[in-house]
């Protein structure tokens, strides 16, 4: 089976493997897990941060990140297309008390002229004051678009005139540098905080870390551990990500090249894509979503629908010849 429907999907690799069989560990809720240690040193070196923490999930990355930045009734200004609003089953409403202020742009982009159009400080019990902007780089629902690090600075420019702080929710940020050619230190000194999954594109089998300040992550850890994020002998994960920042990052480059080829193909043969797909994840019109994923998984390719449109990612885990084949199964059975 040929599976598009995440790079979430993706598995270890044999020498991801041997790293993670191999990993030294220790109890990383009293801090002793020396793997777990080294990756978020790592990590926060990449970003040119201070300190990081090793989380369990993305999901739990972006909320300890809001709990770390914010209070109960606060709001908190984002796209409405993006992953947090979407896809993370209203926690910042349930868990911390926050009220999401969206912005809407199909590419799941927001602007400087937006996030100040929506700003509320107004000194007025009536109001919720806005304490946090986030954004989503690179942006799931708009097709992989990305942020470059100037739009990120000009948002950023924004939220420190008014005393805002800026969280990134960098899930696929290496996508975004490695399609961008560019540094993520050049993300990250725009941002308070940002996370990044080594589940996704990178090829971990789980994981995720969020980087900021000291003292911002030292929140976040206790927050880890009160939504039940405290791993113990956590560095067998962490040894992947270290493998995966090692080797895999790179990597990225052939899924973008493998996504433009999938793209170039189908439209070639008539098909139509709604979004740009500048790096891995591509959306297809169909005339019914439900049917034609059915009619593909029963030729051996699996994908997401969103009604009349199918989601596509490419990743590590398909090689040219996989995506050859699949090219020619949505041919002929969307044609």
């Amino acid at each position: 089976m040929i599976d598009l429907r995440s790079d979430t999907v993706t598995r270890p690799s044999p020498a991801m493997r041997e790293a993670m069989a191999a990993a030294e560990v220790g109890d990383d809720v009293y801090g002793e897990d020396p793997t777990v240690n080294r990756l978020e040193a790592r990590s926060a070196a990449l970003f040119g941060k201070e300190a990081a923490v090793f989380l369990p999930t993305g999901t739990m990355a972006n909320l300890a990140a809001f709990l770390s930045q914010t209070r109960p009734g606060d709001s908190v200004i984002l796209s409405e297309e993006s992953h947090p609003f979407h896809y993370e089953a209203g926690n910042m409403a349930m868990f911390a008390g926050l009220m999401p202020i969206t912005v809407p742009d199909l590419l799941g982009k927001i602007t400087p002229a937006q996030v100040a159009e929506k700003i509320n400080l107004i000194d007025d019990p009536h109001y919720s004051h806005t304490t946090l902007v986030s954004i989503e780089n690179t942006t799931n629902r708009g097709g992989g678009a990305c942020y470059t690090p100037e739009e990120t600075a000009a948002i950023a420019a924004v939220c420190r005139s008014h005393g805002l702080k800026l969280h990134c929710d960098g899930a696929r940020i290496f996508n975004a540098a490695v399609a961008l050619d560019v540094d993520p230190v050049d993300y990250g000194r725009h941002c308070d905080t940002l996370s990044f999954c080594l589940s996704k594109g990178l090829g971990a089998p789980a994981g995720s870390l969020l980087v900021g300040d000291r003292e911002t992550v030292h929140r976040a850890r206790r927050f880890r551990k009160m939504l039940g994020g405290g791993m113990r002998q956590a560095g067998i994960l962490a040894a992947a990500g270290l493998y995966a920042l090692d080797h895999h990052i790179q990597e990225l480059h052939e899924d973008h090249r493998r996504a433009r080829t999938f793209r170039e193909a189908l439209e070639a043969a008539g098909f139509t894509f709604c979004l740009p797909s500048p790096t891995n994840i591509l959306y297809l019109y169909v005339q019914n979503g439900l049917e034609a994923v059915a009619a593909l998984a029963d030729a051996g390719v699996l994908m997401l629908e969103h009604g009349p449109i199918l989601r596509a990612v490419l990743h590590r885990d398909i090689d040219d010849n996989a995506l050859d084949q699949a090219v020619d199964i949505c041919k002929r059975v969307l044609g």
